[in-house]
C-alpha cells in the first residue's frame, strides 16, 4: 500500500530527538561487511540528509572505508532511548561528491580539521604521544592559513531501501512501521513486534 513519505516522518522524528537527546541526537550506529560478509559496526554522525540519502564523513582509508569499497550494501541504526525509539535504514552506500565534502570540512573545528589530516584512522598506534605530537606537527604546518580538506578524509550517502521506524509500546507491544523502496516510489507496511 501506498504510504506517508518516510523522509517526512523522519525529519518529524529527527526533529524531536534533537530537543530531547541530551548528547549526541545525530549518532547512528553504521553497520559494514567486508567481501566475505563479516560485519562490523560503529557510530557515526550523521550530517546530511534527504530524498537523496544520509550522508556522514570519513577517512576514507579507515577499517570502514575499506569495507564500504568491498561492499556497498550497508545498514544504519538511530535509537533514541529518550523517546523509547529507533529507526533503521538498509542500502547502499556512494561516494558523496569532493563539493560537497570541501563545503562540510570547512564548517568543522580547526582542531577537528587538524586531526584528520594527523590521524591514520583505523591502523595501529604505538602510544598516545605518537599521535599528539603529529597533531602538533600538523597544527604547525598549517599555522596561519586555512586547513584543506585531506585528499583521503569526505563523505559518503546511503541511499535507503528499507526505512524502518519503531516506536516502544507498553507490555512489549511495539509498533513498527517499514517503508520499501520500489521503482514507483515508497510502499508502507507494518511489522509484528
Amino acid at each position: 500500500m501506498a504510504g506517508e513519505d518516510p523522509f517526512k516522518l523522519f525529519d518529524t522524528w529527527f526533529a524531536e530527538a534533537r530537543e530531547h537527546e541530551i548528547n549526541d541526537s545525530n549518532a547512528m550506529a553504521l553497520a559494514t561487511a567486508d567481501a566475505d560478509g563479516r560485519p562490523s559496526v560503529r557510530m557515526v554522525l550523521l550530517k546530511g540528509h534527504g530524498p537523496d540519502g544520509f550522508v556522514f564523513y570519513t577517512n576514507r582509508e579507515s577499517r570502514k572505508a575499506g569495507e564500504l569499497a568491498e561492499n556497498r550494501n550497508v545498514a544504519l541504526l538511530f535509537h533514541w532511548k529518550s523517546l523509547r525509539r529507533q529507526i533503521r535504514i538498509e542500502g547502499s552506500v556512494a561516494l558523496a561528491t569532493d563539493a560537497e565534502s570541501d563545503t562540510y570540512f570547512a564548517t568543522r573545528s580547526r582542531d577537528s580539521q587538524l586531526g584528520a589530516w594527523a590521524s591514520d584512522q583505523s591502523r595501529p598506534l604505538d602510544t598516545r604521544a605518537t599521535f599528539e605530537a603529529r597533531f602538533e606537527e600538523i597544527k604547525a604546518r598549517f599555522e596561519g592559513g586555512d586547513v584543506p580538506r585531506p585528499p583521503h578524509w569526505g563523505g559518503y550517502r546511503v541511499t535507503p531501501r528499507i526505512i524502518e521506524f519503531w516506536q516502544d509500546r507498553a507490555h512489549r507491544l511495539h509498533e513498527r512501521r517499514v517503508f520499501t523502496r520500489t521503482d514507483s516510489g515508497w510502499t508502507e507496511g507494518m511489522l509484528f513486534p
